[in-house]
């Protein structure tokens, strides 16, 4: 079985400002800038992990464990500090909510915009066009501007671009939470088909349940590094016991 992801040492930090009083900022200036205003948060600290083709991988983890972070290095959409991440074919998915949307674009606009981002050429946008709008169940909206959109038609239109890329690697954060529950349950039933197509998919969530039923492995991240590593169902149970 052949490698889709290969994560390499990477390592990210972040840098976090703090507001001090004026007191506090005027005793600085005055010592020299002496002692930093800022300090470093590391998101992820030399992680190494190997997925491959068509596995279904939940990384999970407690707020600030890194996991979204590092999601979001698979997807190109970060680049760490130190180490590399190397992909394999196309790489979709939804990591954030409208992403890669232009708010004065309308829904038809955005769906050929979005498309070209992900990689589809205006031919392949063309051919899958009605599929996507049917299965976003926007309808009349398609022509107006996403800006006058609700979080939920954003979301529909959002996935249904993203899966019907025919991506090899599918990227999901969080992306269940909102929306109604039919289309949820749309969602799913997509994700899992595929999954059933051999697709690799790896997934952020906290619903431990929900992550049981759709993937087979877990790994969980904790003040970013990895913890554990293996079948979902022991991935689950080291995070419920945390």
């Amino acid at each position: 079985m052949s490698v889709a992801v290969e994560i390499r040492g990477i390592t990210k930090k972040f840098v976090l400002r703090h507001s001090r009083s004026i007191k506090e900022a005027i005793v600085w200036l005055v010592k020299g800038r002496k002692g930093e205003l800022t300090e470093t948060f590391d998101a992820l600290k030399d992680v190494n992990l190997t997925i491959r083709q068509g596995e279904t991988v939940a990384l999970l983890g407690f707020n600030g464990s890194g996991k979204s972070t590092l999601l979001k290095h698979i997807s190109g959409v970060m680049l760490p500090d130190e180490g590399v991440v190397l992909t394999r074919g196309r790489v979709a998915g939804l990591i954030e909510v409208g992403a890669g949307f232009h708010h004065d674009l309308t829904g038809r606009d955005n769906v050929y915009l979005n498309g070209a981002i992900l990689g589809m050429d205006e031919q392949q946008i063309k051919e899958r066009f009605d599929d996507i709008v049917a299965f976003s169940e926007i309808g009349q909206f398609i022509d107006t501007e996403v800006k006058f959109y609700s979080s939920g038609m954003y979301l529909r239109l959002a996935f249904s671009v993203a899966v019907h890329t025919d991506p090899e690697v599918f990227l999901v954060d969080e992306i269940l939470a909102v929306g109604d529950e039919p289309f949820q349950r749309k969602c799913l039933e997509k994700i899992h088909d595929l999954a059933a197509q051999g697709k690799t998919l790896v997934v952020v969530s906290h619903d431990l349940d929900l992550v049981s039923r759709v993937c087979d492995r877990g790994v969980v991240l904790e003040h970013g590094r990895v913890i554990f590593d293996g079948p979902i169902s022991e991935a689950v149970a080291v995070q419920r016991a945390r």
